[in-house]
């Protein structure tokens, strides 16, 4: 099975600049999870979304490398029946004329 979830869009504290640590900005999460659904054992997209919510506001990282892989890390530990991730952050309005983003895939 794969979950896709899309455009997951958050307000959170996340950079290096001094005002991105003052206030939160707006950055875009793409999620694509493959797992083994067998005995009705299942992943709920909405917890799953929820999740990658609360790491991302609580933890407050400076760099999207560190928030791509506490994200990584907190969804392989709740739902170990996670065989592929992959993960993708974008920050959309960091810079006048364009989007950047970081992404990472993973197998377990």
């Amino acid at each position: 099975m794969n979950i896709h979830i899309e455009n997951l869009t958050l307000n959170v504290i996340i950079g290096l600049l001094d005002f991105e640590r003052d206030r939160p900005q707006r950055v875009i999460v793409d999620v694509e999870i493959s797992y083994e659904y067998s005995d009705e054992k299942f992943i709920n997209y909405a917890d799953v979304a929820h999740e990658i919510e609360l790491e991302l506001k609580d933890s407050k990282y400076e760099l999207l490398e560190d928030a791509l892989l506490g994200v990584k890390n907190r969804l392989n530990q709740l739902y170990p029946n996670i065989e592929t991730l992959k993960l993708k952050i974008s920050k959309p309005d960091i810079l006048n004329n364009c989007s950047v983003s970081l992404s990472e895939n993973w197998e377990f």
